[in-house]
């Protein structure tokens, strides 16, 4: 598995200073893939991993108020010098701007800056770099797939048919640009009550439905909890935060199936 791994990535251009790229993506918004991306990444630092964590989504990047960030990164006078924050190296093209700044960019101006972010960032020494994608199937998924050696997505999704509408196109795409899809994973998949019962707001089985039906992996279920949200407004990830509460325990164990597969 890993010597295929490693011989993909000469097919494509490796992120300079990483090992490992690995997207995060749902092709769908509102399912809580920056969240996920933002977790993933602190457990991956947590079972011993160097890792980066690249907000790839142009137009509404998510990353500052995730990370609680308000500085600008600094230049070398050649690249950009990614922001350290909870131990992981980041960038976003929200450090670069206002908060409330709209990026009015057609899809060029996108593709160049996600090769700026690719190309013109001193990543340094990682293992994994974990990239929050935009939805959709758009230029930045494009650029990504064709141009970058990406060595996994992780497909995310709440279990409601609409939103397995949209990562049924996603799964597609990336089948048919031969990137490696790791697994799906079901999101906010219920809510326990106070009386003990498990309730799926969403919906029951639809993302493990869509697993079975394209053949990839069922990655398990992460369940509704008010502070995974309510961390992640204060800008301390859950799992940074709270490392003993159950749904960080969820990531460290996904965290550490991803380091056994690819290191």
């Amino acid at each position: 598995m890993r010597e295929n791994l490693e011989q993909k990535r000469f097919q494509k251009n490796p992120i300079k200073g990483t090992r490992f790229t690995i997207a995060i993506s749902s092709a769908k918004g509102g399912v809580g893939k920056s969240t996920f991306a933002t977790n993933l990444a602190i457990a991956l630092k947590k079972v011993s991993c160097k890792v980066g964590l690249l907000d790839a989504d142009i137009y509404g990047p998510s990353l500052p108020k995730l990370f609680s960030i308000k500085n600008k990164p600094e230049s070398d006078g050649q690249n950009l010098i990614p922001i350290l924050k909870y131990g992981i190296q980041c960038m976003s093209i929200g450090f670069l701007t206002d908060e409330q700044t709209p990026m009015i960019w057609r899809g060029p101006m996108v593709t160049s800056a996600i090769k700026t972010f690719t190309q013109k960032v001193a990543w340094k020494d990682l293992d994994f770099i974990i990239v929050d994608m935009p939805p959709g199937t758009g230029d930045t998924q494009l650029t990504f797939s064709q141009e970058i050696s990406m060595d996994g997505v992780i497909i995310i999704s709440t279990p409601q048919e609409i939103a397995l509408q949209d990562v049924k196109r996603g799964i597609k795409m990336f089948d048919k640009l031969k990137v490696n899809i790791i697994g799906l994973v079901d999101n906010m998949s219920y809510f326990i009550g106070d009386d003990g019962k498990k309730y799926p707001i969403f919906g029951e089985g639809g993302v493990k439905k869509t697993a079975e039906e394209f053949n990839k992996e069922f990655l398990g279920e992460i369940p509704i909890n008010p502070d995974v949200g309510k961390q992640g407004d204060m800008g301390m990830p859950i799992v940074e935060s709270k490392p003993d509460n159950e749904i960080s325990k969820i990531f460290i164990r996904l965290a550490e199936k991803v380091k056994l597969t690819y290191l």
